[in-house]
């Protein structure tokens, strides 16, 4: 089973499970095609978008258990 911490890129993130997007897309990050974001840590996008990187981390971790 893969697991992500806040250190894990966007696009790193896609590449495990391309599925991870809808989550991603929930919390309001639109921009996760743009090649920039690719590069961006799950940390640096929660800061830059305003919510919880812990947060964030778990939701994507509990869907990569199922």
């Amino acid at each position: 089973m893969a697991q992500v911490s806040k250190e894990t890129t966007i696009g790193e993130l896609l590449r495990i499970d391309p599925n991870c997007a809808a989550i991603l897309m929930r919390m309001g990050m639109h921009c996760i095609g743009c090649p920039s974001s690719q590069m961006e840590s799950l940390e640096e996008a929660a800061m830059v978008h305003g919510f919880d990187a812990d947060i964030l981390v778990q939701q994507i971790n509990d869907f990569l258990a199922q």
